[in-house]
């Protein structure tokens, strides 16, 4: 016959176990992925804001060339000659004092293949501009000074979106990759209509464009974190 257990009597061991439900994977998963992108912000720093500052320095940067170039060579905005120019070169300076720190945030404290791919990237992005600058000094001086501007404009972004494509491309990111097809669409476009216009494009749709990608990762971030 079955006979009551006493009290304070204790289970057999791994009864407990066994009577607990197992576990949800898909809720440990989710922990982990919160986990982690709480440290990457923590540690690594943000990629937003590579997207951010940079959206921002095509939108305010090529906007104010825009003005001063006019659709046709005619000003919108009357302004003495230098000063397009050195706005952009101003952002344009304070856009990559910010991508640099923000890099060596990123990657200053990972080891691996994770760092080595990011400043195999890095290297490549510096190689790009110093390819350009060779480039665009060696040709401008034989071109108008409408063209010339285009000529360094236009090969910068061609540059950029080869760049966001190909680091789309080896990371697996769609959003990055839709980016650089999208850049160097415009950069096109842009090309094809002329200097102002070419302008105009970087500023309303680069810049934009670079602005959508920084609310897209952080919509992607919120889903990980939720």
């Amino acid at each position: 016959m079955p006979t009551d257990r006493r009290s304070g009597e204790q289970d057999p061991p791994g009864q407990a176990l066994a009577d607990e439900a197992p576990p949800d994977f898909s809720e440990v998963s989710a922990l982990i992925a919160r986990e982690q992108a709480k440290t990457g912000r923590l540690i690594g720093g943000d990629p937003r804001v590579f997207f951010v500052t940079w959206g921002l320095v095509w939108l305010v940067g090529f906007g104010v060339n825009f003005l001063s170039q006019g659709p046709n060579g005619d000003p919108i905005v009357s302004m003495p000659v230098l000063v397009a120019p050195l706005v952009l070169g101003v952002l344009l300076v304070a856009g990559i004092v910010t991508t640099i720190v923000a890099s060596i945030r990123m990657y200053g404290h990972t080891v691996g293949e994770s760092s080595q791919a990011g400043m195999m990237y890095g290297f490549a992005w510096m190689l790009a501009f110093l390819m350009l600058g060779v480039i665009g000094s060696r040709l401008s001086h034989y071109l108008p000074e409408r063209e010339q501007f285009l000529l360094w404009s236009g090969t910068s972004t061609g540059f950029v979106g080869i760049l966001y494509a190909a680091g789309g491309a080896v990371w697996r990111d769609r959003a990055l990759f839709a980016l650089g097809l999208w850049v160097s669409a415009v950069n096109v476009a842009g090309i094809v209509a002329g200097p102002g216009w070419h302008a105009l494009l970087l500023s309303l749709a680069g810049g934009g464009g670079l602005l959508v990608t920084s609310v897209i990762l952080s919509a992607r971030a919120r889903g990980r974190c939720a």
